[in-house]
């Protein structure tokens, strides 16, 4: 299986945030990053009839190839459930008592988080950039 590419928003404080937790717990460098201002990120969704601009979006690319119809796309809550799924078994058990709550309940909440997240967790004119040791998993540097 390719590595799953995680798409998020550069300038986002929060956004950032995640992917220093998902590189610091990320043991078998599963994922691959690639942020939404991206145009490895612009391609990938225009397959899917998605826009790039739509910066309140986490998404998680599976199955990555623009020719096999199993590519998958999963955005919002899914992304961040799939993702800490990857990441041991402790994440892997928050993420499944999670998933208990209703659907429509993690949608909410990251409706709300995504909403006040500039302000709560700042916003960068540029996207951080990886250290030296994780500069290979960031497609678009």
């Amino acid at each position: 299986m390719p590595h799953p590419i995680l798409l998020y928003d550069g300038v986002c404080g929060l956004c950032n945030r995640f992917i220093q937790f998902i590189l610091y717990r990320d043991r078998r460098a599963t994922f691959r990053f690639a942020s939404l201002q991206s145009d490895v990120a612009a391609k990938i969704l225009s397959r899917h009839g998605l826009s790039p601009n739509n910066l309140d979006m986490l998404y998680v690319v599976v199955n990555l190839d623009a020719r096999a119809p199993n590519e998958l796309l999963l955005s919002r809550s899914d992304a961040v459930f799939f993702t800490l799924k990857q990441l041991g078994a402790f994440w892997r058990s928050t993420a499944f008592l999670l998933q208990l709550l209703p659907k429509f309940v993690h949608d909410f909440g990251y409706s709300a988080v995504a909403r006040y997240r500039y302000r709560i967790f700042g916003r960068s004119e540029t996207c951080v950039l990886p250290s030296a040791q994780d500069r290979n998993r960031f497609l678009d540097l």
